[in-house]
């Protein structure tokens, strides 16, 4: 299943799908990204005056950034797994999938009344799936733990999508000359120069049941941001690059 599990992928894998039923596991891979755009620009300002304040001034500035977008990773809603009453229902050893609403939206990017907790901001609408168990009582939903009420939910692996990546660096450069062979450089970087806010999958925990809040605190809200391409903090050393920052530098190129 994609990756087996490593790191943040496969976190939600289904780990015993029902025999016979292999093709509930076909869908896209943990890390599919469907459209991606990477782009580098750099402009060298055209201006040479040649009175000596104007060319300290004017003279030598560089404009240079990056700009990365990609659409959304996928991920899956899971139901909770079977606890009640030993009637001999079995849901297999790990969590399996949820079932849709019929024609009820599945995003709701607005705050739901005792379901968005404060700090995360909601993606998914939570009316638009029921857990196969009512995560309140462990019982099946419907009101009967068998056979018919427990029945693995109808969403596919994957159904689901997380928001857009965006993100834009931008690096101001001048030099000034201060011999012959001696240039001072002097840089301006700005990681993340819009500030635009970049969120990692949703938490979902487990589906609850649709019209009862209590089920469903905290489902499919954003919480946590994801982890830029760059950043002054570096990449992947476990500092929080995700807001605007900026640095500013100085070097002798001789």
């Amino acid at each position: 299943m994609s990756n087996g599990g490593f790191l943040p992928f496969a976190a939600g894998a289904i780990l015993s799908p029902l025999p016979g039923e292999l093709s509930r596991q076909y869908g896209p891979c943990d890390y599919d990204v469907r459209q991606n755009f990477t782009a580098q620009h750099v402009y060298q300002l055209p201006i040479k005056f040649r009175n000596h304040l104007l060319a300290r001034a004017l003279n030598g500035w560089q404009g240079s950034g990056t700009v990365f977008w990609h659409s959304g990773l996928p991920f899956s809603v899971l139901s909770a797994p079977y606890s009640a009453n030993g009637d001999g229902i079995v849901q297999g050893s790990g969590p399996q999938y949820a079932s849709m609403v019929p024609g009820v939206p599945l995003y709701e990017h607005n705050p739901i009344p005792g379901v968005t907790q404060p700090g995360t901001i909601q993606w998914l609408n939570p009316d638009a799936f029921v857990s196969v168990v009512d995560p309140s009582t462990g019982a099946c939903t419907g009101g009967h733990d068998s056979p018919k009420n427990c029945q693995v939910g109808d969403l596919g692996r994957n159904a689901l999508r997380g928001p857009d990546f965006f993100w834009s660096d931008l690096y101001l450069t001048k030099w000034f000359q201060l011999a012959e062979r001696v240039k001072l450089r002097i840089d301006g970087q700005f990681f993340n120069v819009l500030n635009h806010p970049n969120f990692g999958l949703p938490v979902l925990g487990y589906a609850g049941i649709p019209c009862k809040p209590s089920t469903q605190t905290g489902f499919g809200a954003l919480s946590y941001p994801t982890s830029p391409p760059t950043g002054l903090l570096g990449v992947g050393f476990g500092g929080d690059s995700s807001p605007r920052m900026i640095a500013f530098q100085a070097r002798l190129e001789f």
